[in-house]
Parts: C-alpha cells; sequence; structure tokens
C-alpha cells in the first residue's frame, strides 16, 4: 500500500503504481495530486483496517508530509511508532548511543541558542532541527566565527516553513559532534524478517567542508559494491536495536579515512525526498526500487547496471544559492542548463517561490566527463537566471 502527500509525486512513481496495479490510500491530498480514477484507490477506513490487520504488509510513502496522516490515523502503529523514533534526531542518538559511546550530542531550545556560552561549546560540531528535512536550519560550525553567524540565521523568521511540525520542527536543535569523511544517501529497505535489503547508494558530494547543501549526489556499479556489504552489516545493527520489519527508509551516513560509518540520521518510510533518489536509476535503467519494497525482493545490481556498468548517475539540486532575491528573478533557463551536460535524462522544473528550489537534474556522465558535476557543485546558478529588468523613473 502506498501513502501519497504533498509536496510532489514523479511520473515514475505514478507509472510504477499504475503498472502494478499498488493500492493508493485515498486522501484528500493523494487525489490533488493524482487526478487519475486508473488508479486502485483505496478509502481511508479501508486503508486504516487493513493496515492494522495485516501490520506485515509493506507500506510506502512518497513524502513525509504523510507522517501527519499516519499520527491521525493509526498513531498506535508500529509504523508510527518506528517513524517517530527515527525522525527525532535526539531519540535517534538514544538509541545508538551504546554503539558509539563516546559521541557528543545535545539538545536545545531554539530560544535558548542566542544565551549559550561560546566559551564551552565543543568545535567542531552541527547544529540542526532535532526534527529535520532537506537541509533547513542545518550549520556545521567550527570556531567562534562560524557560530557568531549560526546564531544570527537561527531565529523563527529565518525557520519558517511550508512542511508540517512532524516533518520539521525548529523548536527543538540537536547539537552534535561533526563527523569526518565520506557522505552517503541509501534507499533501504527492512524485509519481513528485518533483513537489510539496500536499493541504491549515491555518493553526496560537497563543495567544501562546510558545505551543508544537497547540491550533487551520485550513484554508480562501482559505488554500490564497493560500500553494500559493510553499509548492510552496519544497518541490521541499527535495525536490531530498533525491531523493525517492512520498513522502508532513507538513510544518511558518513565513513571516516579509517572505514568507520557514522550515521547521520535515518528518514522512515520513504527513499530520497520528492522522488528523486529512488526514480533516479528508474529513469536511468528501468530499475524500481519502488517495486522490489512492496514485493519484498533484492536488487540484481549486474542486472540493474547491465550495459551501462561504467556509468555515473547523479541528482542535482537546484537550490537557490544565487544570493538573489525571489523578486529579482523573472525566469530560470532550463534549455540553457541543460547544455551543461552530457546527457541531461531529465530536468524537473519546480516552483522555486513555493519550494525554494528551481527543480532536479538527471544526468548520465560517462568517465572522465566529471567535470560537468564538479562544475555545477560549486555553481551560485546565476548563469541560468534571468532577472526583472529594473523601471527607470
Amino acid at each position: 500500500m502506498i501513502l501519497i502527500d504533498k509536496p510532489f509525486a514523479s511520473d515514475f512513481l505514478i507509472q510504477t503504481i499504475k503498472e502494478n496495479n499498488y493500492e493508493v490510500v485515498s486522501t484528500e491530498d493523494a487525489r490533488a495530486l493524482i487526478e487519475d480514477e486508473e488508479i486502485s484507490w483505496i478509502p481511508e477506513k479501508e486503508a486504516c483496517r487493513f493496515i492494522r490487520e495485516n501490520p506485515g504488509a509493506p507500506l510506502y510513502t512518497n513524502s513525509e508530509n504523510a507522517l501527519s496522516w499516519l499520527d491521525n490515523h493509526l498513531g498506535d502503529s508500529d509504523f508510527v511508532k518506528h517513524a517517530r523514533l527515527f525522525k527525532d534526531k535526539t531519540r535517534f542518538r538514544e538509541l545508538i548511543h551504546s554503539l558509539y559511546p563516546g559521541f557528543f550530542f545535545r539538545s536545545v531550545k531554539l530560544q535558548d541558542i542566542p544565551s549559550l556560552n561560546e566559551k564551552e561549546l565543543p568545535y567542531p560540531f552541527v547544529i540542526k532541527p532535532s526534527v529535520g528535512f532537506f537541509s533547513i536550519g542545518v550549520h556545521v560550525v567550527k570556531n567562534e566565527a562560524d557560530w557568531e553567524l549560526a546564531r544570527k540565521e537561527l531565529n523563527y523568521e529565518n525557520l519558517e516553513s511550508i512542511f508540517p511540525g512532524n516533518v520539521l520542527d525548529t523548536s527543538i536543535f540537536i547539537m552534535e559532534e561533526y563527523i569526518e569523511g565520506e557522505e552517503f544517501a541509501i534507499d533501504c529497505y527492512f524485509n519481513n524478517e528485518g533483513e537489510v535489503v539496500i536499493l541504491n547508494i549515491l555518493h553526496h558530494l560537497f563543495s567544501s567542508g562546510a558545505d551543508t547543501s544537497d547540491r550533487v549526489y551520485s550513484t554508480s556499479l562501482d559505488i554500490v559494491l564497493q560500500y553494500k556489504s559493510s553499509f548492510e552489516a552496519f544497518l541490521h545493527s541499527i535495525g536490531q536495536k530498533a525491531g523493525i520489519k517492512n520498513f522502508p527508509a532513507h538513510v544518511e551516513l558518513r565513513v571516516d579515512a579509517e572505514g568507520r560509518i557514522n550515521p547521520i540520521e535515518i528518514n522512515p518510510l520513504r527513499f530520497g525526498g520528492w522522488c528523486t533518489t529512488a526514480d533516479l536509476l528508474g529513469i536511468a535503467t528501468g530499475y524500481s526500487p519502488y517495486d522490489l519494497y512492496l514485493k519484498n525482493e533484492k536488487p540484481d545490481w549486474d542486472l540493474v547496471f547491465k550495459g551501462k556498468s561504467n556509468l555515473k548517475f547523479s541528482i542535482i539540486v537546484l537550490n537557490n544559492n544565487s544570493g538573489y532575491a525571489l523578486e529579482e528573478i523573472d525566469y530560470f533557463n532550463y534549455e540553457l542548463l541543460a547544455k551543461d551536460f552530457e546527457k541531461p535524462l531529465l530536468i524537473r522544473k519546480m516552483d522555486v517561490e513555493k519550494y525554494s528550489v528551481f527543480g532536479f537534474v538527471f544526468a548520465e556522465t560517462s568517465p572522465g566527463n566529471e567535470e560537468e558535476l564538479n562544475k555545477i557543485l560549486v555553481s551560485d546558478l546565476r548563469k541560468y537566471i534571468h532577472l526583472k529588468q529594473s523601471k527607470g523613473l
């Protein structure tokens, strides 16, 4: 069963639903996003009854906004219990504390941030909403100058959000030890035996040590095969502690120079936000992580990358880091953007005024042409932004 909610449901996800006749809960928000009577809609009351009577049946959500519906209708279910555990970063750190006994973390209220004694802060550290999404309100603090900047930006006015409180709650922040190393994003699920099944591994590229943006994520057969076994073992230990089964997740972690795996967060009941990471290989190769989870199956990686084993596939998040205010922008030139990629598979346009991003690029890159990814990683996107003409007196 699938629970669709705002802000976005992709064509690839909808196509997967229709081709497999997956049931979708007939909520008002789902109907607004998917105006299609060919979908196997299931009434909300019937969906609730089925989930209660079949706790082992898979449930997938496309968006963390769906957590509000689950809270309201199935608040006592294991799905909700585990979603709350993983969504709250402080509770998650408490869960795995025995695995990382020396790891520093503490929670702090937003209104108390200005009064923290900067001389007692354990640099370097990261501060972020305890219940967060999309890197909103995340700051890497390496010294007193970083802290002064973060403290100025962390206020209610700057952190207004389109997301509900159980998706992004900026009233409580977590301060935690800064984790060094290469960052990865993982789509996976815990099957009906509690076994971890990895559905994709993406390397999250950063432009610098202070960068916290979500600009470039890349996957390839080499990346998957290099890290699959160690990530499965790591996630299995967390799954056992939480006691989860039949549960999809989007995991973010870092691997340090010694190969130690350090978790950042686990996002419950979904894969990458905005139908990105789960769509990527589907758009590129036809492989559907949605199918594998809902059918309790495992990927054959040689088959997934058949004929494309030397290629790299990437998601580029077009966040507005231009420095231009939204009211200054006339339009974004997607056609010009497409010319800067060897093989853009899809450019997904978004309303930047509503969602704070211009869209997403799904791209295929051949060996030796990675410079196109490096360039977009550090780009301020001004090249593609057309400003409104100022009117004279």
